[in-house]
């Protein structure tokens, strides 16, 4: 997981965490104050995944970012003025969204909109309300494994056309063979 634009740039792997963590506001990943409130993450995943569902904490008042803008298998993290030319996948308003009692908000993606077979996403986060500073607390992610992967051993295996007939034959080329007689 990378960030682009934080305070700490390690922090971007502070915000993902696991979902009995989610309300924890211990660690977070902030903007650089003297920079922009623009955050770009970047986050691998290490097999193809198809994303139903964003969950996002996000900071309060000033600190929310209220744009989000989601692409999908980028093989690295773009810049910002990169990410500002591209068309993304998922275009999100944030501050239409209903949070939790926590303060975490679901947000669905339509499976159409990321082209099923998802092997990274880069969120670029930016219009923090007071324009000066973003923070985001929690990155969550609800989707699906995908497995086009065969097993090693089952490319191996070369099943026969009708393993049952097998025997059958192999006893009747022993009877027949007890029975041939040789021409004189």
């Amino acid at each position: 997981v990378y960030g682009l634009n934080l305070t700490i740039p390690e922090d971007a792997k502070n915000v993902i965490k696991p979902w009995n963590e989610r309300y924890d506001t211990g660690k977070c990943a902030e903007s650089q104050e003297d920079v922009d409130d623009e955050i770009i993450f970047h986050i691998p995943f290490s097999e193809s995944v198809r994303v139903r569902a964003i969950f996002l904490k996000l900071g309060r008042g000033e600190m929310a970012p209220q744009h989000l803008r989601i692409f999908a298998n980028l093989p690295s993290m773009p810049s910002f003025a990169e990410a500002e030319d591209m068309r993304p996948h998922v275009d999100l308003s944030l501050s239409v969204a209903r949070e939790d009692e926590g303060g975490v908000a679901v947000h669905p993606v339509r499976p159409a909109s990321l082209s099923g077979d998802v092997t990274s996403l880069t969120l670029f986060f930016s219009e923090s309300v007071g324009g000066d500073l973003s923070r985001v607390y929690y990155l969550g992610f609800r989707g699906d494994r995908l497995q086009y992967r065969k097993d090693v051993k089952s490319l191996l295996e070369i099943p026969a056309a009708n393993s049952a007939d097998a025997a059958l034959i192999d006893r009747l080329k022993e009877r027949l063979a007890g029975q041939q007689s040789t021409a004189r």
